[in-house]
């Protein structure tokens, strides 16, 4: 009987180096899967802020860019508001056209020319000079 407790001794101690070699094994491999979920967090983490940086540039052009639309509209109503304005007035004058008639010669009415007055050059400086006198503009002494 003794072989037999032999060998049952020594399949206990193979079950316990197989379990500790297990062991050794699970735990390298825990590791190395530790490692491989660290890897793919760390990329995962760069890659989401790589992401929020281009979203929040893309975010700022398209402000830029909605600023820019809304005063190119604003610009727009106001031109359509003027040209709205000119053509009321056109049409206005259209319309005015019928109301008047025709003149003739005979409608017109002539003024006489009024003949230009000429002041010499002397007596428009003498006269400047005098009335600045008269209203202090020119002062003596002090």
């Amino acid at each position: 009987m003794k072989p037999y407790v032999n060998q049952h001794n020594f399949k206990k101690k193979v079950l316990y180096e197989i379990k500790k070699n297990s062991e050794k094994i699970s735990i390298i491999n825990i590791k190395l899967i530790h490692q491989i979920f660290d890897t793919i967090n760390i990329s995962l983490l760069v890659l989401i802020f790589t992401l929020f940086f281009l979203s929040f540039n893309s975010q700022r052009k398209w402000s830029n860019t909605y600023k820019n639309i809304s005063k190119t509209r604003a610009i727009n109503n106001n031109l359509i508001d003027y040209i709205s304005k000119i053509e009321e007035f056109y049409i206005s004058e259209l319309e005015s056209i019928n109301n008047y008639r025709k003149t003739k010669p005979e409608d017109l009415i002539y003024l006489d020319k009024l003949p230009e007055k000429k002041e010499s050059l002397f007596k428009k400086n003498l006269s400047s000079f005098i009335q600045g006198f008269s209203d202090s503009k020119y002062q003596r002494g002090y």
